[in-house]
């Protein structure tokens, strides 16, 4: 049955929706108003709907109610289109932006605590030649980390751009196989967090006890073995194969967690998502009473609009801008990643 909101209504319904944790751009900063390069972000018409907006809504089995695929953004956002992820026609620009956005990444992980020494990465598939990508270098902390700081690697693991300093062995040895299996994945994120790292010692996937759970839904493996430091092609490829054909995130037992995805936004929030979900079922655990899990039926509805690599990227821009804010500029380095 459709249903006519008016603009009272629509009022009460912008409001739930910020209260649910959908966001309005009208309410948060433009990508684009922090962002070192303005002209790659795709950008949204600011004019008001001509019309009262109106939606579909549907009735799932289990008698809760959704709103339709064609609408559900239109709700969520208040009417507005809300950036997404940006298309660009020259992959030179494509790769700045790329990196721009790893470094944030990794500022984001250093104020979440995901720092251990000189252990964790992330890498990014280089978009001007698909079978190279870039790494962050060995040694330095991911707080301190700009766009200049990346080291961009072949296949074999050789220098070959970008800053000329050492990657750490073990990470070039899982990502590279990462992307060698994987050529939908463009990005990758593994860390020693503290949680992850606790839960990976049950060797056991996550169970679907909350919403934000409800993203790993039929969308993550367990790796069951520790093979100790990855500083051998065959730890890389067994990691490699954990992960699927189609899972963005696997669970290494003993270990900690990796998080892929099309982007490094992508990838970079589900590794957020994944850390937070270790803690809160080690939290449900220690209580020893029953959990109540959400059925497949509505994990599955939900990981289709929570699980989906736009709603994973929007969602990760908050944190990216709040560090690119806080970088004062320096984040992207002043570097251009053009042609070398």
């Amino acid at each position: 049955m459709a249903v006519r909101i008016t603009q009272r209504a629509y009022s009460a319904l912008h409001s739930l929706c910020l209260a649910r944790g959908f966001t309005s751009n009208a309410v948060m900063a433009k990508p684009w108003q922090l962002s070192a390069a303005p002209s790659e972000v795709r950008r949204t018409s600011s004019a008001l709907p001509q019309s009262p907006l109106s939606t579909t809504r549907t009735v799932a089995r289990n008698g809760s109610g959704g709103q339709s695929d064609q609408n559900f953004t239109a709700v969520a956002t208040g009417g507005y289109e809300y950036p997404g992820i940006p298309q660009f026609t020259d992959l030179y620009a494509k790769r700045q932006w790329q990196l721009e956005h790893m470094a944030g990444a990794f500022r984001v992980f250093a104020r979440m605590g995901f720092t251990e020494g000189a252990s964790g990465h992330i890498s990014v598939r280089d978009p001007v030649d698909r079978d190279t990508f870039w790494i962050n270098p060995m040694g330095v902390h991911f707080g301190l980390l700009k766009a200049s700081d990346m080291v961009h690697i072949d296949e074999n693991g050789q220098v070959i751009g970008g800053s000329q300093t050492a990657v750490n062995a073990a990470g070039f040895m899982i990502h590279s196989a990462v992307h060698k299996a994987r050529p939908d994945v463009d990005a990758a994120c593994h860390t020693h967090s503290k949680y992850g790292k606790a839960w990976s010692a049950f060797g056991r996937p996550l169970e679907i006890i909350n919403q934000d759970a409800c993203r790993f839904w039929n969308n993550h493996s367990v790796y069951s073995s520790y093979g100790g430091v990855a500083l051998q092609d065959e730890e890389g490829v067994r990691i490699a194969e954990s992960l699927g054909p189609e899972h963005r995130a696997v669970i290494l037992q003993n270990h900690g967690l990796l998080t892929a995805g099309g982007t490094v936004d992508e990838a970079a929030y589900l590794y957020t998502i994944m850390e937070r979900s270790c803690e809160i079922q080690l939290m449900v655990e220690a209580t020893g009473l029953e959990k109540k899990h959400i059925s497949d039926e509505e994990a599955a509805y939900t990981y289709k609009y929570e699980g989906n690599a736009e709603t994973l990227y929007t969602e990760f821009q908050p944190d990216f801008q709040y560090e690119v804010a806080m970088s004062s500029g320096e984040l992207n380095g002043g570097i251009d990643f053009g042609k070398h």
